[in-house]
């Protein structure tokens, strides 16, 4: 169903005795959406995607999973989820094909459910070749294989990876990803990551958190500034104000970014850069530096982590 909201965060909590790790976090998942989960190390994304999936219980807040309240009826809520920790929950002296029955019959599949989907998680996970070996004979980047395909062997709306391809070499790193992608195409997909350019290739949304507390919520597609704007990085020998810069016609913001250098955002048409220049020669500045600023990711998070975007800090889009 188009638009089915699958997680539902409403003011959640989480304290330990008196330190906050997650402050009012709010925020959906709908079905197909994958939803990338961004913060330093300690910001809290380990603990919310626990929260998330029963592990830990909230110290206040609400959690739902498709319609379930995860404290209230934690059975129904959990029967929706599927959920990769960080260190995979595997039982090393077990074959794939052992290790992933046993998985179904804990999700309460029937024996002939059980072996439908062990084949199905195996399939896709690309496991099918490996059933009869022992886990712990396995690479690593198969390890983790094993413990995405426990976590949808019950084909559960909203699977919750945390860290999926720690540890992984490029090539695995890039199955990996390709799965996901595979994934996110009839569930709903939270993955908590701090690899930046993870979530750029395969998120179509993320979410920022900082010191417990959610900073950004936004669409990839949306995250570099699409208005009719330009922004650029300007620098003269003999600098002007930013009162002065603001004067130019097409000249929307100026930023000084040290004692020379400037961050403009421009009306994104020809006339306004000329008159930029002509604005900068004629004043006598002695430009010496004009370069389109990209807003890639990176220098989002880095921005808001490090607190140099405070009037950014709450975006909800």
């Amino acid at each position: 169903m188009e638009n089915e909201t699958l997680i539902s965060v409403k003011g959640l909590y989480r304290y330990y005795g008196n330190y906050c790790a997650v402050k009012n976090m709010s925020f959906d998942l709908n079905r197909g959406e994958i939803l990338g989960f961004l913060g330093p190390n300690g910001a809290g994304k380990s603990t919310t995607m626990q929260i998330i999936s029963g592990v830990l219980a909230a110290s206040k807040g609400e959690v739902r999973v498709a319609g379930h309240d995860i404290s209230t009826q934690p059975r129904l809520a959990k029967s929706h989820l599927g959920f990769l920790p960080e260190l995979p929950p595997l039982y090393h002296d077990l074959t794939v094909d052992e290790y992933l029955l046993y998985c179904a019959k804990l999700r309460g599949l029937s024996r002939r459910s059980a072996l439908n989907s062990t084949e199905h998680a195996k399939k896709l996970c690309g496991l099918t070749q490996v059933g009869h070996r022992l886990l712990r004979n396995l690479s690593h980047g198969y390890q983790q294989r094993a413990g995405i395909a426990q976590a949808i062997i019950h084909s559960p709306s909203v699977i919750v990876l945390d860290e999926p391809t720690s540890g992984l070499d490029p090539i695995q790193i890039r199955e990996i990803r390709n799965l996901i992608r595979e994934l996110g195409r009839d569930h709903g997909v939270i993955l908590s990551t701090h690899i930046l350019p993870e979530v750029q290739s395969v998120c179509d949304r993320v979410l920022i958190i900082n010191q417990g507390e959610l900073v950004l919520d936004k669409e990839i597609d949306n995250l570099m500034d699409k208005e009719s704007k330009q922004r650029l990085k300007v620098a003269f020998r003999r600098p002007p104000s930013e009162a002065e810069l603001l004067k130019i016609t097409g000249v929307l913001n100026a930023e000084q970014l040290d004692s020379s250098s400037f961050l403009l955002e421009l009306a994104d048409d020809q006339e306004s850069l000329d008159k930029l220049v002509q604005q900068a020669v004629k004043s006598g500045w002695g430009l010496n530096q004009l370069q389109v600023a990209t807003d890639s990711l990176e220098e989002t998070f880095t921005m808001l982590v490090s607190g140099k975007r405070e009037e950014s800090a709450q975006i909800h889009e």
